[in-house]
């Protein structure tokens, strides 16, 4: 039977990010892919955060990210958020350090409807940190377009890592396009070879966007946290905005500032919505690993 058979589990969103934390440290077995897509056939989720005990010194817990598909995330914003709340209110602190597959990130317990601020950590423009299939010095914006080469739909995407990849397409009215169509094309487009979160990105003002996010492995969501990041990073570059933006997403709005150290904290809030356990008939006979 798959580790998660059985298992308990905490439903959570931020701004509608549908996120399932589970507590592995009591009994520390390795997800698998085949067990995170059981997983969310029976307990649907954007992502799935598994809480792991402390690997490096000074932390709280180690957290692997699972998106719906089954592939694993660098980065979750929103999903980080949630994790940290349990923490919160599981050690009394007010500031945690936790660790993901991207590195190492700080929390901060928020007061009234902002829930926590997290350190996303450093954004990476490099091509071949982000990484892209092929060489672009300038990352702010490259040559990809969808659509017919004298008119096409979207182009010039500016790219970023925020843990993961992103490229964000500017356009005047993010509503304007089927972006449960077009995400799929571009999440798997050859120049991206870890496939990328595809966002279209509004400037509102030098401190407001507007954002819809395809997210890599999951799909259409109705807020996506890194890709926020990585909208605001990208906007201030080109430059577009400020360095402390309001993003709002389908789900809600999220603060976002990039420090001048160059990090980016991202605040926003979380929901608890219901505890259950994972139906052992999802999993069959499937095996999963240490």
């Amino acid at each position: 039977m798959g580790v998660l058979s059985n298992h308990p589990f905490v439903k959570m969103n931020g701004l509608g990010n549908e996120i399932v934390v589970v507590d592995m440290r009591p009994n520390p077995y390795l997800i698998t892919a085949n067990d995170a897509r059981a997983a969310a056939s029976g307990v649907p989720y954007d992502q799935l955060m598994a809480i792991y005990p402390p690997r490096a010194a000074d932390t709280a817990a180690f957290v692997s990210i699972f998106n719906n598909d089954g592939s694993e995330a660098g980065a979750c914003g929103n999903g980080m958020r949630c994790v940290a709340d349990i923490l919160f209110k599981e050690t009394g602190k007010t500031t945690l350090t936790i660790e993901t597959r991207a590195g190492v990130l700080n929390c901060w317990q928020g007061r009234g409807p902002l829930a926590s601020t997290v350190d996303m950590g450093v954004p990476r423009f490099k091509w071949n940190e982000i990484p892209l299939a092929e060489e672009f010095r300038d990352t702010r914006r490259i040559e990809l377009q969808i659509g017919p080469i004298d008119r096409p739909i979207l182009h010039s995407p500016s790219v970023a890592s925020m843990g993961n990849p992103h490229a964000v397409f500017w356009v005047s009215d993010v509503n304007a396009y089927d972006l449960g169509k077009i995400g799929p094309l571009l999440e798997n487009h050859p120049i991206f070879p870890d496939r990328a979160n595809i966002s279209l990105a509004q400037v509102l003002s030098s401190q407001r966007l507007l954002v819809r996010t395809w997210e890599r492995g999951a799909g259409l969501t109705r807020a996506c946290g890194s890709a926020a990041c990585a909208a605001v990073v990208c906007a201030h570059r080109i430059p577009l905005t400020g360095r402390k933006v309001t993003v709002t997403l389908p789900g809600g709005d999220l603060e976002i500032e990039w420090r001048d150290d160059d990090h980016v904290l991202m605040t926003g809030p979380v929901e608890y919505e219901f505890e259950g356990r994972f139906d052992p008939a999802l999993f069959g006979t499937a095996e999963s690993v240490r």
